[in-house]
């Protein structure tokens, strides 16, 4: 094969042959041809080349005769002639380099793309194309802005990997060779601020800061900005890897010992079957099993998912996903789904529905009995082999006694352990955490004490269950009595708890550490705050042991309660995002919270109602209303009306109008003439839904005076956050009735009100109705807008909108004559709404309706360029094209 090198000096090579192509004119011929890609260049194309603005005369002949000379030297039909001129069948570095780009976009991981983009980039030798000139001067524009985009794309995936310290490496010098270019000033900080050099990543802040004002005479934009407000205000978000693909689950970091067998079977499984099950008794070591096969797999934890309705929940956070979508498609690769027995019909109801509509998808179980299905392997996981155990519980205790090496003694004691424990691997764990504080021979002899049983053997389970229960039993038993106490109060928390959290059950600091160091509670502290949790076998004993079970169960919802109303005023204001990441994490804890106690947290379900919108979880947050609601028929009319408005709240965002109208009336209704600041703020949240419902429905004018009453209420209870939005409302309601300009000025103060007081999510509401308004008439005018819009959204991090605002923009790029721009931009928005389970039909429904005709009227030509294009396009610069020019 022919290989052409144009990514610096020109290289030809014939195989493992050296071409020497000749002089300077040859060689320009060649990089000509290269440029080509194989398709012909006519003669006049490749005299301009060769000669530039000064051909000789004749250069017909000239170039037929270099055409000669490298036909003696290239192989054979490589350089051939056709009625469209000459063309080379070559391999270009420069093709090489944008194919192994378009592969790293679309890696799966991010490891996979850290390598992919470092191989593209060690192409580079230098100059592209040197001996052309002004003729390859687009090409190598084009190779040159790839580089760019390459370079800060490979420092993306390192710092998504987590490999903050050879990002800096390689962007130290990248922000020298480009200091312009913002995106890598960004990754530098962060990663500087990653690599705990805090006081760097300030000063580089500073001085990419005095950079722009003296060079540019300009302000950073709004993407170091935003991140110079974390910096400064050490958001804990800083230190996480944020990516696109779903969380890889973090392997322990003791070493895994075995199993060799169930490896090999494990992969011979999956080759032959889409769903495998690996079944055994509690603590066999299923779940590490999976884990050390399969560690860079999705992976949904179900341990803390009490009902089947909240089952696709828990998948599309194992995805990635950003809101949990009606069926899932277009899935592929591998699903871990972990601790299946509390819900195994369930569960195999949803693997069935997951594998045929995903034919790339293949599903790893684990549980204590089959799913069922048809078409499952099952792979039996066991009780370890002796000599496998012997060694776990040796690597163990060598791990809790230093320097520690087995006398013969110890030798026949670990033996006689690793048999009485039945070679179960959590038996082994907890016994080994005990050679802390106990001799081996002390250890064996506390063997044959009376323990309490867990509880009810299991079906399916491969071993009697009461070894692991006396072995758990055991553990708690040997722990401090005040350490005992708190342990067994800690059973309710789900998803993991912090210690803040603990505290509102009376586990303290000292307690908590106590229970660290003893290994029945496990703590990540590579999150912040730490978080802990209970292995699921010590939360069960817990739950069955607590001598006030009642009193655990009130105390963790109270702190549900109270973290709720101290987190919920902050998702309208500065700390919204914050607010959002608090609560995600401890939705698993809310879920329990609300469901144990609905009639105490009628109120607080209806708190939420920001968070199930901003979260994607509308019909989980209507279900827990519903059941709030009916278990709390006399509760005060106050809360009732909350609920009720929260109900109308998310059936708008579910598109129910009907039953928007009847929760709106329900809820005044119930409300009746308010006596206080907060009944009238209900009251003024009602007149909003009302305002939104009446422009729906067709009738601005009824919508409009709706939102006028909804103003006037937040402004007499001095709410200015919940003003903005009716005002919002009030300026669209304007602009629907006719008066275009009158509610394009209400708008626009709307956005002066949001960036005053820095409620982000009103000020990107009113940004894209104020776009909205140019649509039809001055599509050009909605640009602006648009763009602060995107801004708005994507610092709250609310991606959804973010993707809404960009459907808006490609319909004012197709309305300003920019069709191509346009089916790119629609293509991208909707390609990463697809990928994160948005559903962006949602949207606003004149905009999605006129937009699809536009892209159906185009030609198919340009419709499929669009479409590769967009592939092209990091998600972070989709916001960029919302410009006419």
């Amino acid at each position: 094969m022919l290989i052409c090198r144009v990514l610096g000096p020109l290289q030809v090579t014939a195989g493992s042959t050296t071409v020497d192509v000749g002089g300077p004119q040859p060689r320009r011929l060649v990089q000509a041809l290269a440029l080509a890609r194989g398709a012909p260049v006519p003669e006049d194309r490749l005299a301009q080349a060769i000669w530039g603005d000064s051909p000789p005369a004749g250069p017909a002949a000239s170039i037929q005769a270099y055409v000669s000379r490298l036909r003696r030297v290239l192989p054979a039909a490589t350089l051939t002639r056709g009625p469209g001129g000459y063309a080379l069948a070559t391999r270009c570095d420069a093709a090489d380099f944008e194919a192994l780009l378009d592969q790293a976009r679309t890696a799966a991981r991010p490891a996979e793309a850290v390598g992919l983009y470092g191989q593209a980039l060690a192409l580079w030798r230098g100059r592209p194309y040197p001996d052309l000139d002004a003729y390859a001067e687009a090409g190598r524009a084009h190779l040159n802005g790839l580089r760019a985009t390459a370079v800060e794309d490979r420092a993306a995936a390192l710092l998504a990997v987590g490999d903050a310290p050879a990002a800096v490496t390689e962007l130290l010098p990248a922000v020298q060779d480009e200091p312009y270019r913002e995106r890598r000033w960004e990754q530098l900080i962060l990663g500087l601020y990653r690599s705990a050099r805090q006081a760097e990543a300030l000063a580089a802040l500073r001085r990419v800061r005095g950079l722009l004002a003296d060079d540019l005479g300009v302000d950073p934009g709004p993407g170091l900005q935003n991140l110079e407000r974390r910096l400064l205000a050490q958001d804990p978000s800083l230190l996480l890897s944020a990516t696109l693909r779903p969380p890889t689950p973090r392997r322990p970091l003791t070493r895994f010992v075995g199993r060799r067998t169930e490896k090999d079977l494990l992969t011979a499984a999956l080759a032959e079957s889409r769903l495998v099950t690996l079944v055994g008794p509690g603590g066999a070591g299923k779940t590490r099993l999976a884990l050390e096969w399969a560690h860079d797999a999705a992976l949904a934890r179900l341990a803390d998912v009490r009902s089947p309705l909240d089952l696709p929940s828990a998948i599309a956070t194992a995805l990635g996903l950003a809101e949990t979508p009606p069926r899932f498609t277009g899935i592929s690769g591998l699903l871990v789904l972990d601790n299946c027995e509390h819900l195994t019909g369930a569960v195999a109801d949803l693997a069935l529905t997951l594998l045929a509509d995903n034919p790339d998808l293949r599903v790893l179980a684990t549980g204590r009995e089959a799913l069922g299905v048809d078409g499952e392997r099952l792979l039996p996981v066991g009780p370890m082999p002796h000599p496998d155990a012997v060694t776990l519980l040796a690597d163990r205790i060598a791990a809790v006694r230093p320097g520690w090496h087995p006398d013969p003694v110890e030798t026949d004691e670990i033996d006689r352990l690793a048999d009485a424990l039945d070679g179960i691997p959590l038996a082994l764990e907890l016994a080994a955490a005990r050679a802390r504080v106990l001799s081996l021979t002390e250890l064996t002899g506390l063997l044959g004490e009376h323990f309490p049983a867990l509880g009810r053997v299991p079906r399916g389970a491969l071993t009697p269950h009461a070894t692991l229960e006396a072995t758990v039993a055991w553990s708690v038993d040997l722990l401090p009595a005040r350490d005992r106490a708190m342990l067994l109060r800690l059973w309710p928390f789900e998803g993991g708890f912090t210690l803040e959290a603990a505290g509102a059950v009376g586990c303290d600091l000292a307690g908590l550490s106590s229970l660290v160091a003893r290994s029945v509670v496990t703590a990540d502290t590579t999150d912040t705050p730490a978080r802990y949790r209970l292995l699921e076998i010590i939360r069960a004993y817990c739950r069955e042991h607590d001598p006030a079970p009642a009193d655990s169960r009130a105390a963790h919802a109270a702190w549900a309660r109270d973290l709720v109303a101290r987190t919920v005023p902050d998702l309208r204001g500065r700390r919204s995002a914050r607010a959002m990441r608090v609560l995600t994490r401890e939705l698993p804890n809310l879920r329990a919270a609300l469901a144990h106690a609905p009639a105490e947290s009628l109120r607080t379900t209806a708190m939420l109602e920001w968070f199930w919108v901003r979260g994607g979880h509308a019909a989980e947050g209507l279900r827990l209303i519903a059941l709030a609601r009916h278990s709390a028929p006399h509760a005060p009319a106050l809360d009732r009306a909350w609920a009720l408005s929260a109900s109308a709240g998310l059936h708008w965002i579910g598109g129910d109008l009907s039953q928007v109208r009847h929760d709106v009336q329900a809820a005044l209704t119930v409300l009746g003439e308010p006596e206080d600041d907060e009944g009238r703020r209900l009251l003024g949240q009602l007149r909003y839904y009302e305002a939104l419902l009446w422009i729906a429905l067709g009738d601005p004018s009824r919508g409009a005076e709706s939102a006028r009453l909804s103003v006037e209420l937040a402004a007499a209870t001095g709410e200015s956050w919940f003003g903005a939005l009716p005002q919002v409302v009030l300026g669209a309601a304007r602009v629907a009735q006719g008066d275009v300009e009158q509610g394009r000025r209400i708008l626009r103060d709307a956005v002066g009100q949001a960036r005053e007081h820095g409620y982000g999510w009103s000020g990107g509401f009113a940004s894209l109705l104020l776009a909205r308004s140019f649509l039809d008439d001055d599509p050009a005018a909605a640009f602006a807008p648009l763009r602060e819009a995107a801004a708005w959204f994507r610092e709250e991090d609310d991606t959804g909108q973010v993707l809404s605002t960009l459907v808006h923009g490609a319909l004012a790029l197709f309305r300003v004559g920019k069709p191509l721009a346009a089916a790119t931009l629609h293509a991208a928005a909707y390609a990463e709404a697809g990928r994160r389970g948005i559903r962006l039909d949602n949207a606003d429904p004149p905009t999605v309706t006129a937009l699809r005709a536009e892209v159906e009227a185009l030609d198919p030509e340009v419709r499929d360029r669009a479409v590769q294009a967009a592939v092209r396009i990091p998600v972070d610069e989709l916001p960029q094209m919302l410009t006419r020019t």
